[in-house]
């Protein structure tokens, strides 16, 4: 069962990580000004062709690595519809690491830490994937690209 953490979408609007029980999910933070700016393509293709199975891809804008998240929540809806047509879920600006971690990043990292059980994240685009029961599954490191990542999870939906 997923917990009950507050999230804010782009728009301003509260939503519940518990609003997607029942749903697999891919958690990502996103910048938009990162070398791997370009998953934003293969995540949205993800999200058309695996959204009826019960996909939900969650982005999660962040500026903690070489700040290259700079912009508004407004700027930046507008800079993923624009460019990559994004359509799926997208929320505030949130910490992934240190003293100000959002609660989300905090729960993810502890359920699914990294190489040699280390928790922080360590760049851009770094993807967990949680199955329909609220497990968390696996940690997609952000060279993982979406295309490639596909398959795999396209089995547990």
């Amino acid at each position: 069962m997923l917990p009950n953490i507050p999230l804010i979408d782009l728009q301003g609007n509260t939503k519940n990580l518990q609003d997607f029980t029942n749903k697999s999910l891919l958690i990502v933070n996103v910048a938009s000004k990162c070398g791997f700016t370009n998953q934003y393509k293969g995540l949205q293709a993800l999200y058309a062709e695996y959204q009826a199975q019960g996909l939900e891809i969650l982005g999660f804008p962040c500026n903690q690595f070489g700040a290259q998240e700079p912009g508004s929540e407004q700027e930046i809806q507008s800079f993923c519809e624009t460019n990559y047509n994004v359509t799926f879920p997208m929320f505030s600006k949130i910490d992934v690491n240190g003293d100000h971690t959002h609660p989300l990043y905090a729960f993810l990292k502890k359920e699914c830490p990294g190489i040699l059980g280390t928790e922080s994240i360590k760049w851009n685009f770094t993807k967990f994937f949680i199955n329909k029961d609220g497990k968390v599954i696996k940690r997609y490191a952000s060279n993982d690209d979406p295309s490639m990542i596909g398959k795999e999870i396209s089995v547990q939906l």
